[in-house]
């Protein structure tokens, strides 16, 4: 069994300020810390249920977050971005089993975490067919595009309620509540404990069932906070200004979807 992980770290256990999620700053170092913690477990967890090959997407900022000394030896790291349009999900293809999120958030537009956003800061929000995405469903509709099943996400309690709308088979973990500029958060250690003890469950169980099916269209509208950004995108190929701060974008190819999320962001 093949696994691939993604991690990112605004849906890391008690995380509540930007500054403890950029490097650079000094609160950004305990977080680091359990990012990495919390992907061990998801790795040691992946192993048990009897994954013989994982592969790991750092997939916050820089992709350089994950102290990869920590890791089981068994995991392949991937560190960086190389510029393809599956962005968080970079070298997952049809030969892998399942998909494994940690620390992922809830969506631009949402108030169920203080660091609530898709892709990018300069996103209002991004609607894909009436829904506001988040960074999970963009990547979940990319593992779809090649057959793979997202089985397990942990994050906070607001992407856990959307995660559980596209489909309630997906295990989640929710490990913080975002109110206002505040969050509520289970002891970090626990976390650890839960994600092992649920990246484990959800692999051994039916992972068919997590599957899901794309639409047979897609309408794109992305809000921008700055509207020379709505300008500027408006002229990729295909999309439309809708507004100041507003373009859209159709087409019946999801890999358009996330090329073109890939330029104007």
């Amino acid at each position: 069994m093949k696994v691939y992980i993604s991690a990112d770290i605004e849906g890391i256990t008690g995380i509540t300020h930007w500054d403890e999620a950029s490097k650079g700053k000094a609160d950004y170092q305990a977080f680091q810390e359990q990012m990495t913690a919390e992907v061990a477990a998801a790795c040691e967890g992946a192993l048990n249920a009897g994954a013989t090959e994982i592969f790991l997407k750092d997939a916050h900022d820089t992709g350089r977050n994950i102290l990869t000394a920590r890791l089981p030896e068994e995991v392949k790291i991937i560190r960086g971005w190389s510029g393809h349009p599956f962005f968080m999900v970079q070298e997952l293809d049809d030969s892998f089993s399942a998909v494994v999120l940690i620390g992922y958030h809830s969506r631009a537009g949402s108030d169920a975490n203080p660091l609530a956003h898709s892709f990018t800061e300069s996103f209002d929000y991004v609607n894909l067919n009436g829904i506001l995405a988040s960074e999970f469903l963009l990547h979940t509709y990319a593992a779809a595009l090649v057959d793979v099943p997202v089985v397990f996400v942990s994050g906070d309690e607001g992407l856990c309620w959307d995660v559980s709308a596209l489909n309630e088979r997906i295990l989640t973990l929710a490990v913080n509540s975002g109110i206002g500029n505040s969050t509520i958060s289970m002891h970090p250690n626990l976390a650890v404990k839960k994600i092992k003890e649920g990246v484990e469950t959800a692999l051994k169980g039916n992972v068919v069932l997590c599957k899901i099916t794309l639409p047979d269209h897609f309408t794109m509208e992305i809000r921008y906070k700055d509207h020379t950004r709505a300008y500027r995108a408006s002229y990729y190929p295909g999309a439309r200004r809708a507004g100041t701060h507003t373009v859209t974008f159709e087409t019946q190819d999801y890999f358009e979807i996330l090329r073109m999320l890939l330029f104007v962001s």
